[in-house]
C-alpha cells in the first residue's frame, strides 16, 4: 500500500537513502580474498595453478588440461557470504582457449542447482572489440549478479571453447559479495539522525519506512529475476538472452553437409530469357530445393544448426572447377539472392515469387529498389523455404539479400502496417493520389475523373481486382470516395497476405517466436541481409594485412584504389573476396607471391578463406 501522501519522488529518495547505507562500499572494491576460502580446479597444466586465478597478476593464468566439456572451477565460500556479482578474466592471446558458453551452479557441496549459463560472443564478431581491445589483451566477463542467499559453493563449469578449443585459459576471477549480516534492514535503520540529507523522509513514521521498503525490494527482486528476458544486460556477457534463446533451440547438425551439384551456366541462361521456361527447373533456387528435398525423405533441411555449423550444403558447381570449402556455398546463397530479387532494375526476374514495386517505373522515388511477395503466386511450400532459408542466415553469419520493403519486414515481424506509413515505398504515386482524391472538392472530383473511377484496382503483380462485387462496372460517386480509398488500402495491403503468411511460417520453423519477437523490424532486416550500405570507413575495421614489410607501399596504393570506390562498387569487391556482398566479413590481405610481371597479374581471391592477394602493382 501507498502511505498518504506518498509520492514518486518519495520513493526516489528512499532508493538514494538505502543505496548510501546499504551497498555503495560494495560498488567500489574486489570481495574475492574477503569472502572466498579455497579454489578447486577440475585439472590444471603445469605452472599453470588454481592459485593464478586470484593472485591478482594479470599476466598468470589458469590452464586446465583434460578432456572437452569437463572443466570446472568451484569456489568454497566462506559462511554467510553473498554473491553481488561474479566475473572471469578471459585470456585474449589464443580464442580456442576462450570460453563460449559458461554454466554457474551453486548450494552446497552434496547439492548444486542451476543459477545461470552465459553465452559469449565470438571475439571475431562485430562485438568482438567490446570483449578484448587487442589480441594480447583481457577483459571481465560478467557470469553471475545478485543473489540473495548465502551458498557455500559456485561451481563454474565451462560448457564449451571457442573454435571448438580442447583447453581454457582463465587470468582470474573477481568478485563482489558482501555478509548475510549486512543485509539486515529494520525500522533502526531510518531513525531521524540518518535521514537530515533526506528530506522528504524526514517526518515520515521509520515503521512506514521500513514496510514500504520492504514492498519497493520486493517488486524489484521480482522485476530483477525477468528483465533479462526482455533487455539483455551488456555486463553480463557479450551475448545476449536473444543469442541464449537461439542457442537453447538448436538441432543436431548432420555429420557432413550434403553434396549438391550445381549447373549454373544453365541458370545464367535461365536469367536471360526467363519467359523460355516457366517452371524455372534451371535457376540455382530450384536446383538447390529439388536436391535438398531428395537429400531427407523428401524434406528441406531444417537449419536450426549451431552457429559453429558454417556451412548448410556443399556446391559442386558443374564444370566449374570449385572446390567448396564454405566459398562456393556462399556463392550459392548469393545466386539465390539475386533470382529472387535482382539487384538490377534492367533484366528480368527469373524467379516468380517476388515482384517489383510500382516504384521501379517511378524516377522519382527513391526506393526505387524494392520487391514484394507476388499476389499471384501459390507456391506456398517455396515460399515457407525461403522463410527457412531468412531464419537460417538470422542465426548464422551469412546473408540472404532481399530487398523487402518495411511493409513486408513489419508483417513477418509480427509489427502493425499502416497505409500512411508503410505503402509509400511501394506505390508512392497511389498514395498520393488517394490523399489528393480524399481532399478534392466535387467539381474537381468530377472534372478528372467523370464517370471512369470504378471499384477496382491494379495489384503490384498488375491484376486487376474489383474491390466490391461487379465493381468494375460501378461507377465511384463523390460522396462514396472515401468508402473507395478504404477499399483500395485494404486491397493493396493485405495483396500479399498469403504469400507473406507462408514466409513467416517458414521463418518460424527455424526461429523461437519468443526471439523473433524480441526484434524490431529493422534488427530483422540487418540480421538477414546485412547493411545495405558500405563505406572504406566501415569496410577497413574488417581489413588486416598479412606479410607485407613496413616501409611496403602496396598497402597504401590499396587502400587510394578502395576509397576511389563507390559504395556499389565496394560490394562488388566484398563479394569478389568473400562470396558475401554485404559486411560483416573478415578479409586478410597477402603479397602475391607470383613471379610474372605486374602488369600481367590479375588480383586473385579465395572465398573460402575471404583471403585477397595483393599483386605488386608499380602505382
Amino acid at each position: 500500500s501507498v502511505p498518504p501522501g506518498w509520492s514518486y519522488e518519495h520513493d526516489m529518495e528512499l532508493g538514494r537513502f538505502l543505496y548510501d547505507h546499504s551497498e555503495r562500499e560494495l560498488q567500489r572494491r574486489d570481495c574475492t580474498k574477503e569472502h572466498l576460502r579455497s579454489v578447486e580446479v577440475s585439472s590444471q597444466a603445469e605452472d599453470c595453478g588454481a592459485s593464478h586465478l586470484t593472485d591478482n597478476q594479470t599476466y598468470t593464468f589458469w590452464e586446465s588440461n583434460g578432456s572437452p566439456g569437463q572443466h570446472w572451477v568451484r569456489l568454497n565460500m566462506k559462511k554467510g557470504t553473498i554473491v553481488k556479482k561474479l566475473w572471469l578474466m578471459l585470456d585474449g592471446q589464443s580464442s580456442s582457449y576462450i570460453p563460449r558458453r559458461v554454466a554457474v551452479y551453486g548450494g552446497t557441496p552434496n547439492r548444486l542447482q542451476h543459477l545461470r549459463t552465459v553465452l559469449i560472443n565470438d571475439l571475431s564478431s562485430p562485438l568482438g572489440p567490446l570483449l578484448l581491445q587487442s589480441r594480447n589483451s583481457y577483459q571481465d566477463v560478467c557470469i553471475l549478479r545478485d543473489m540473495k542467499t548465502p551458498m557455500s559453493v559456485l561451481e563454474i563449469r565451462i560448457l564449451e571453447c571457442r573454435d571448438q578449443g580442447y583447453n581454457v585459459r582463465l587470468r582470474g576471477i573477481k568478485m563482489k559479495s558482501f555478509w548475510e549480516r549486512d543485509l539486515i534492514l529494520n525500522a533502526d535503520m531510518f531513525q531521524p539522525a540518518r535521514l537530515v540529507r533526506y528530506p522528504l523522509l524526514e517526518g515520515v513514521d521509520a515503521d512506514v519506512l521500513y514496510r514500504r521498503f520492504s514492498l519497493v525490494s520486493r517488486f524489484v527482486h521480482l522485476l530483477d529475476s525477468v528483465l533479462h528476458y526482455l533487455i539483455p544486460l551488456s555486463e553480463d556477457s557479450v551475448g545476449t538472452f536473444n543469442a541464449l534463446r537461439l542457442q537453447s533451440s538448436e538441432s543436431s547438425p548432420p555429420h557432413t553437409p550434403p553434396k549438391l551439384h550445381i549447373n549454373r551456366h544453365l541458370a545464367r541462361e535461365h536469367r536471360a530469357n526467363p519467359s523460355m521456361d516457366p517452371s524455372c527447373r534451371n535457376t540455382v533456387f530450384t536446383q538447390l530445393y529439388e536436391s535438398l528435398k531428395s537429400s531427407k525423405n523428401n524434406q528441406p533441411l531444417d537449419y536450426r544448426w549451431p552457429l559453429s555449423y558454417s556451412q548448410w550444403w556443399e556446391c559442386e558447381f558443374i564444370t566449374e572447377g570449385i572446390i567448396d570449402n564454405g566459398g562456393g556455398f556462399r556463392d550459392s546463397l548469393s545466386d539465390v539472392s539475386e533470382e529472387l530479387c535482382p539487384s538490377s532494375g534492367d533484366v528480368p526476374v527469373p524467379l516468380p515469387f517476388f515482384v517489383r514495386t510500382s516504384n521501379q517505373g517511378n524516377s522519382s522515388s527513391d526506393t526505387r529498389d524494392m520487391y514484394v511477395p507476388n499476389p499471384s503466386c501459390k507456391d506456398f511450400p517455396k515460399y515457407e523455404w525461403i522463410g527457412q532459408l531468412m531464419g537460417a542466415a538470422l542465426r548464422s553469419k551469412e546473408f540472404l539479400i532481399l530487398s523487402l520493403p518495411a511493409l513486408v519486414w513489419k508483417q513477418l515481424a509480427g509489427e502493425e502496417v499502416s497505409w500512411s506509413k508503410d505503402f509509400a515505398a511501394v506505390d508512392s504515386e497511389l498514395v498520393k493520389l488517394l490523399e489528393m482524391l480524399e481532399g478534392v472538392d466535387r467539381e474537381a472530383f468530377e472534372f478528372m475523373f467523370g464517370r471512369e473511377l470504378t471499384y477496382s484496382t491494379v495489384l503490384s503483380d498488375q491484376r486487376v481486382v474489383e474491390l466490391i462485387p461487379n465493381g468494375s462496372n460501378t461507377v465511384v460517386r463523390y460522396e462514396d470516395r472515401r468508402e473507395f480509398i478504404r477499399l483500395v488500402q485494404k486491397a493493396r495491403l493485405e495483396e500479399s497476405k498469403e504469400q507473406i503468411a507462408a514466409i513467416r511460417a517458414g521463418l518460424l520453423r527455424v526461429v523461437p517466436q519468443p526471439v523473433l519477437d524480441l526484434l524490431t523490424w529493422q534488427q530483422l532486416e540487418k540480421k538477414i541481409c546485412g547493411d545495405p550500405e558500405i563505406t572504406m570507413a566501415e569496410l577497413r575495421r574488417f581489413i588486416t594485412f598479412e606479410d607485407f614489410p613496413s616501409d611496403d607501399t602496396r598497402v597504401q596504393k590499396f587502400l587510394e584504389a578502395l576509397n576511389n570506390f563507390t559504395s556499389e562498387d565496394l560490394s562488388r569487391f566484398l563479394k569478389f573476396v568473400t562470396g558475401r556482398s554485404r559486411l560483416p566479413v573478415q578479409i586478410t590481405v597477402y603479397p602475391e607471391r607470383g613471379n610474372l610481371d605486374a602488369l600481367d597479374l590479375m588480383p586473385q581471391a579465395s572465398t573460402c578463406s575471404c583471403t585477397f592477394f595483393l599483386p605488386n602493382y608499380s602505382s
